[in-house]
């Protein structure tokens, strides 16, 4: 992926049935693979509450990661952002909808963010480009200056990444949104869709 373009990695740990997983033994055994692959690659993972039964428990393991990325996500609308600052990690809020901004805004964690994602939850493409470029507006408004990255899923995965390239933010693409090409073929790898995005940059 790296080698197709890719500035840094963000993945997902799976469980043997395909669930996700942020439990520290599993997260090691991930991220150790990946650093000995691309020992320089900056590397993220998420922590999403689908992970795990809730809060309680996501605080528990996080705590108890011993390899660390060197960022990780966090849903602004759930709590855990302080978590990953007082780790040592770098932080990723992503908001979905206009109603996550004020808590954003007024986070003591704002300025922490080594980028913003923004991650609407609109199934129609269209839809979906003009809430990233709202959201994008308004917390650009308030004069955060961190980078902000739209990330779509499914049907929105392609609209957003040609959004991003044309307001001149960041992007991410691969198989944890989609599995399609641009054209609707199916990618055989994460590095065929990095491929295709840095082509659409180009273009």
């Amino acid at each position: 992926m790296l080698s197709a373009g890719a500035d840094v990695v963000h993945f997902h740990v799976r469980t043997v049935d395909g669930g996700q997983t942020i439990r520290p033994e599993a997260l090691t055994h991930v991220l150790s693979a990946i650093r000995a692959t691309a020992p320089d690659a900056v590397v993220g993972t998420t922590t999403g509450l689908w992970t795990c039964s809730g809060p309680e428990e996501r605080y528990l393991l996080v705590s108890s990661w011993e390899l660390l990325p060197d960022f990780a996500s966090v849903a602004f609308g759930e709590e855990g952002a302080a978590l990953i600052v007082q780790r040592g990690m770098a932080l990723e809020s992503a908001v979905w909808t206009m109603e996550d901004v004020p808590l954003l805004l007024a986070s003591p964690t704002l300025h922490e963010n080594v980028r913003i994602l923004i991650e609407p939850v609109d199934d129609d493409p269209a839809q979906a480009v003009a809430a990233a470029r709202a959201l994008a507006s308004r917390i650009q408004q308030a004069g955060v200056l961190c980078p902000l990255l739209y990330h779509g899923d499914g049907p929105t995965v392609w609209p957003l990444v040609r959004a991003a390239v044309q307001d001149g933010h960041e992007t991410r693409v691969g198989f944890e949104d989609g599995m399609e090409l641009p054209d609707g073929t199916m990618a055989p790898d994460n590095t065929a869709l990095i491929i295709a995005a840095r082509a659409m940059a180009t273009s």
